[in-house]
C-alpha cells in the first residue's frame, strides 16, 4: 500500500533547518514480524558553502527502508521483551507508525559533510578573505610579512638535496 507525502515540514535536531517540505511516497507492506517501510523522499536544508561561506539551499534525496515490529504481543496484549531486540523500530503503544525519528536521522545521515554553493565553487582570497570571482581584484606578491621577509632569500638547491 503507497501513501504519496507533499508538503511536510518536521524539526531537525541542532542547527539543521528544512528550507523545503518533504515530499515523497511510503510504502507499507506487512512482513511476518511487522511492516516493511519503504519511504523515498527528497527535501532541502539551509546550509552554508564550506568554501566561500555563502547561505546556500542543500538538496537531500533519501530513503527510508525499515522492517516495524509491534511493540505489543498481537495475541496476548502484553507489551513485548525489548530486550531481545533493543535496536529495532517499533510502532507505539497505539499500534501507529512513527516515521519522524526515521526521517530525522535520513536527513542528518544525507546532509553532506562538505557543502558547496557550486561544484567549482573557488572560495575566498587567502589575503583580504573577499570571495574570489569575477569582481576580485588581484593582490601583489610584494606584501610579505616583514618577519618572514628573509625566508624570501632562501633557496634549497636540488641537486645537493637529491645528492
Amino acid at each position: 500500500m503507497s501513501f504519496p507525502v507533499a508538503g511536510v515540514t518536521i524539526p531537525l535536531p541542532g542547527e539543521l533547518r528544512l528550507v523545503s517540505p518533504l515530499e515523497g511516497i511510503v510504502t507499507v507492506a506487512r512482513t511476518n514480524r511487522g511492516i516493511l517501510v519503504d519511504a523515498p523522499f527528497r527535501t532541502a536544508i539551509a546550509g552554508t558553502c564550506s568554501r566561500c561561506l555563502l547561505d546556500i539551499e542543500i538538496p537531500i534525496d533519501a530513503r527510508i527502508e525499515e522492517e516495524v515490529l509491534p511493540s505489543l504481543d498481537i495475541a496476548s496484549g502484553l507489551p513485548v521483551d525489548r530486550s531481545l531486540e533493543p535496536d529495532a523500530v517499533r510502532l507505539t503503544g497505539h499500534h501507529e507508525l512513527e516515521l519522524e525519528p526515521l526521517v530525522r536521522d535520513a536527513i542528518s545521515l544525507a546532509e553532506p559533510i562538505a557543502p558547496l554553493c557550486r561544484p567549482d565553487c573557488p572560495g575566498l582570497c587567502l589575503v583580504c578573505g573577499e570571495r574570489l570571482g569575477p569582481g576580485h581584484a588581484t593582490h601583489p606578491d610584494d606584501d610579505i610579512d616583514p618577519r618572514l621577509a628573509a625566508l624570501r632569500a632562501f633557496r634549497v638547491d636540488d641537486e645537493a638535496e637529491n645528492g
